[in-house]
């Protein structure tokens, strides 16, 4: 029945019963056309000896058909680990990584060994694509030879080392901390400080490289173990180092120590952000906010830097550029001073009373200011939330979710305070 679907795939008919015999298979393989023999190479239930043939065809399309096809034997994928084409050998890199975690321990050792022995070869291919090609496939793996994933894991391609860095679980602490001691690439720490559940060992060595992107990644992947010790150290660093600030802020389970610390220096959004995380009681909230108010009350810019910062806001007023995203934007971004100066122009008012309305603690104050600067109320309450920190009892929401719920003369009122 085979032999009758070679002669189909060959295009030879079958209204014969005579069989077709391995020689005059091969004489029709040598001189039939490439789309025939692309058909072969590509067919599940062509005979090994046929497959096997043609693991050696000229083409490099039909040996990656062979390369490719699960019925291939293994006499035939053994050849192909050297071939010349890169194509070849990435389509048998993914194919054997995929057949190894499902080889049954009780196979008939000999082909299980082979199996391995072709993966060896491809993990330790030349070219960075194929090995990257058996990483990406055995990262998840538990059924795979540790040996292996120990190489690959010290590849020193990112692309080959960081897939199994961040997933592979036959890892452990004392392979990580070995690898990290070796002085590894930024990527591979990344990979290491994004892995599911790091300890807080692996944790300690992380933050001791101060890598910063490496400790940004650790800060947040909320399964890592922090202990409170090396959560001091990053935040003694992170004082002077503002790609940190966002990580720390949206870390989970922070004490009311570590927030007050990071609070010391992050920008205001990032504040309402850290608080949004880790929920306080009312009056350590307060507490805290009061801290905040206080030292951005105390924060200002120098006079030169104050100008630059008023010349850049007057740029984008008259570019029609200052609405409701573009503040948003800024607060997020942690630009108060720059915020400021774009809400005076929107406004119409002094900088300096705008500074004291947002310094007020007072929602309707802080809503009023957002009227008169033409904005949408959903922004208003950002501002009042992430900008301004007004304190939960003093906070004035939407009212039906968009709208200003109070009157315009009550707003006008409110802010006139601020402009006597």
């Amino acid at each position: 029945m085979v032999l009758k679907s070679l002669k189909g795939l060959l295009g030879l008919g079958s209204k014969t019963n005579d069989p077709v015999s391995y020689d005059k298979a091969k004489n029709l393989l040598e001189k039939g056309s490439e789309k025939q023999r692309l058909n072969l190479a590509s067919h599940k239930d062509t005979t090994p000896e046929v497959l096997y043939y043609l693991a050696d065809d000229a083409s490099a399309g039909v040996r990656k058909q062979i390369a490719r096809n699960p019925s291939t034997p293994i006499q035939a994928d053994a050849a192909l680990v050297s071939d010349e084409d890169e194509e070849v050998r990435g389509e048998l890199a993914r194919k054997i990584a995929r057949l190894v975690p499902g080889l049954n321990p009780d196979e008939q050792s000999t082909l299980r060994d082979s199996t391995i022995e072709i993966l060896e070869k491809l993990a330790s291919d030349q070219l960075p694509k194929i090995r990257a090609i058996i990483a990406e496939e055995i990262k998840k793996s538990d059924a795979v030879p540790k040996h292996i994933v120990s190489q690959l894991a010290r590849d020193i391609e990112d692309i080959v080392s960081a897939p199994i860095l961040e997933y592979s679980p036959l890892l452990n602490d004392d392979d990580l901390r070995e690898i990290i001691a070796a002085g590894s690439s930024q990527s591979a720490l990344i990979a290491i400080a994004s892995r599911e559940g790091v300890s807080g060992d692996v944790s300690d060595d992380l933050a001791a490289t101060l890598e910063i992107p490496a400790v940004a990644a650790l800060l947040t992947n909320q399964s890592a173990q922090i202990r409170e010790d090396t959560l001091d150290q990053i935040i003694n660093q992170a004082k002077k180092v503002k790609d940190l600030h966002r990580p720390l802020a949206v870390r989970g389970e922070l004490s009311v120590r570590a927030m007050k610390r990071i609070s010391s220096f992050v920008a205001s959004a990032l504040v309402h952000r850290m608080m949004e995380k880790n929920p306080l009681e009312e009056e350590q909230a307060e507490e805290l906010l009061d801290r905040v108010r206080d030292r951005l009350a105390n924060e200002r810019l120098g006079e030169k830097e104050e100008s630059v910062l008023a010349l850049k806001a007057k740029e984008f007023y008259s570019q029609g550029r200052l609405d409701d995203s573009f503040i948003k934007k800024q607060i997020e971004k942690g630009s108060r001073e720059f915020v400021l100066q774009c809400l005076a122009l929107l406004a119409d008012i002094p900088v300096k009373a705008v500074r004291q309305v947002i310094h007020s603690k007072s929602g309707r104050a802080v809503t009023a200011l957002s009227w008169k600067a033409q904005l949408k109320m959903r922004t208003a309450y950002e501002i009042q939330t992430k900008l301004a920190l007004v304190p939960n009892g003093q906070l004035l929401p939407a009212k039906n979710g968009t709208s200003y719920p109070i009157s315009e003369d009550e707003l006008e009122w409110h802010l006139s305070y601020f402009l006597e």
